[in-house]
């Protein structure tokens, strides 16, 4: 009698151990049901995500190529702007070494013109230290505005702009 009752208390402890068991597996199941719902949804989010992403990249991708393209068309117009801009700075330097080289014989033309003209040299050589008549004046004042070194800068300077212009004519070709 006692193997019977020592072989039913171990079949009712393995049923009870069953039983929990049992309770035990089905709420891992559930817990496991849970993760997989879970899991779903993540990646449903994930490939709605990656949709989107794949559409920003490749809107981002055409616009890369639209500023890409549109540089292009810009980039002769900038060479075309420094270029420009090496030739104003050449002919500002031209200008400015004509209309430096033009005051210099300006300036030394006025300088001999006033402290020797061809009347005073006339009235020196001569010997006489009178004032000029009016007429010796009029000629003086003639010759210092239409004399020999005005003409010759004038047609210097006349030189200069010629050769400006062909030199720009030059560079626009």
């Amino acid at each position: 009698m006692l193997t019977q009752v020592s072989i039913f208390i171990i079949a009712i402890a393995f049923a009870v151990l069953v039983i929990y068991l049992i309770k035990t597996l089905k709420a891992a199941q559930g817990s496991l049901d849970k993760v997989t719902q879970t899991l779903q949804e993540v990646q449903k989010t994930v490939d709605e995500l990656s949709y989107e992403v794949k559409q920003t990249v490749r809107h981002a991708n055409d616009i890369t190529a639209d500023v890409d393209h549109k540089l292009k068309q810009v980039e002769p117009v900038m060479e075309s702007v420094k270029n420009l801009g090496e030739v104003l700075s050449e002919v500002t330097l031209a200008a400015k070494q004509a209309s430096t080289a033009l005051m210099t014989r300006l300036q030394k033309s006025r300088s001999t013109a006033s402290s020797t003209s061809g009347t005073e040299k006339a009235i020196k050589s001569t010997g006489l230290n009178r004032p000029l008549t009016a007429t010796e004046r009029t000629v003086q004042s003639y010759n210092a505005t239409y004399g020999e070194p005005a003409s010759k800068s004038a047609k210097n300077w006349l030189g200069y702009v010629d050769i400006a212009a062909g030199v720009w004519q030059k560079m626009r070709q």
